[in-house]
């Protein structure tokens, strides 16, 4: 669990740790719709979603990051 000493803090690390939707796309090179397809079969989390708009840790899309680019190697070892 994270712990914050003040409202600096918790900012600090939202702008460096946390992800909007528009950020993970272009992240893991995905589309909107994938994106949301990966959503709605449980392979990325949102921490937050709205209606307009969903947060993801950093940490998180950057492990799928790797498990994705992995799995292209071994799918499509053309590209």
């Amino acid at each position: 669990m994270y712990q914050f000493k003040d409202r600096k803090e918790i900012k600090e690390f939202i702008a460096a740790e946390v992800l909007t939707s528009a950020e993970v796309i272009d992240v893991l090179d995905i589309s909107r719709a994938r994106l949301s397809q990966m959503i709605k079969d449980g392979k990325i989390i949102p921490i937050k979603k709205t209606k307009r708009d969903s947060l993801f840790l950093k940490v998180e899309i950057e492990e799928k990051k790797v498990e994705m680019s992995e799995l292209r190697k071994k799918y499509r070892p053309y590209e």
